[in-house]
């Protein structure tokens, strides 16, 4: 049995607790949590919740730690701080941060003869998987990204940080024209603007400047600066009736010519379509725990990422079982 820790216990600790739970080679061992222990209930009877300040205690009881922070603030102190003592699974997805905290990340992994998988998820994760699968298969082509329409878990993490902001919620919404002209084979060019728009739903402390809220989001780099934002502002009540959900999406698609002269046209597309983000990510987190273990195994310290990854490494099965049903 693989023994796991999780740190953080918000949606996405208790996704990974309710996929664990699901794993048959896997057993989770203790939640870490920066809250007071006493005040988490988990799920699974007879784990126990530990302050984050005694978590080395547990060095030798863990085989790997699922990081469960945000990408905001989290995980880029988190996951090189733990990548030194556990081997780490993270979901950083902040795309464009991503070269900066691997290096951090292997830094601290190789440091101390560990394993550390980042930017597992869909997107980055499954999505990365299908745009190097389908750049390698149709070199002559253009691949495009959608997201949504649904709930960013990151986004709405990042708001919910803005001083002022009591809750939120972000949605990520194709523009479906551009989806349109992408799906036709025309290999549109296009802006990031032009692809998506980001609607937030605010929740104000009191007191909190509205005007000031919103200009911070609509000017966060790496978040919303590169796209039309609109934000409303919303009574708590509105918030918990229409805004508790968290589904989400989306679709990678390729299109490219083959054939000597470029005469046939070819379009590749993977979607997802998910109830909960959280549910599936952690999902993702799971699966990824296995590859952390067989790196160890094999003495490949440092930091990972999904493209480093071999599909088998991901599987509980044998090798011969998935030559058997799955290839």
């Amino acid at each position: 049995m693989i023994r796991i820790g999780i740190l953080g216990y918000g949606n996405l600790g208790r996704g990974v607790e309710c996929a664990l739970q699901k794993s048959s080679d896997m057993n989770l061992v203790a939640v870490f949590t920066r809250r007071d222990p006493a005040s988490l209930k988990l799920l699974t009877a007879g784990v126990p919740v530990v302050g984050i300040q005694n978590v080395l205690d547990w060095k030798d009881k863990i085989d790997v730690m699922i990081l469960c922070g945000g990408s905001a603030t989290d995980l880029p102190m988190q996951t090189p701080e733990f990548a030194k003592h556990f081997n780490v699974i993270d979901s950083f997805d902040t795309h464009a941060k991503i070269p900066s905290h691997f290096a951090a990340v292997d830094s601290a992994a190789k440091a101390g003869n560990k394993v550390a998988i980042i930017s597992v998820g869909w997107d980055p994760g499954l999505f990365s998987l299908s745009r190097v699968y389908a750049d390698s298969i149709l070199p002559n082509g253009e691949t495009y990204t959608f997201w949504g329409k649904g709930v960013s878990q990151g986004h709405s993490d990042a708001v919910r940080r803005i001083r002022g902001v009591k809750n939120a919620k972000q949605y990520t919404i194709p523009i479906e024209s551009a989806l349109e002209a992408v799906r036709s084979g025309k290999a549109p060019k296009l802006s990031t603007r032009e692809k998506h728009l980001r609607e937030v739903f605010v929740v104000l402390e009191a007191g909190a400047n509205a005007a000031e809220v919103e200009r911070e989001i609509k000017t966060m780099p790496n978040y919303f600066a590169d796209y039309d934002t609109v934000v409303h502002f919303i009574d708590e009540d509105e918030f918990v009736k229409n805004h508790s959900g968290m589904a989400h999406g989306g679709f990678v698609i390729r299109s490219g010519k083959t054939g000597l002269q470029d005469e046939f046209s070819n379009v590749i597309e993977y979607s997802l379509k998910l109830d909960s983000n959280p549910a599936f990510t952690a999902s993702v987190l799971v699966a990824y725990v296995r590859a952390a273990v067989k790196f160890e195994q094999a003495s490949s310290f440092g930091c990972k990422t999904v493209l480093d990854v071999p599909p088998a490494y991901l599987s509980c099965k044998s090798d011969a079982d998935l030559r058997k049903e799955l290839l």
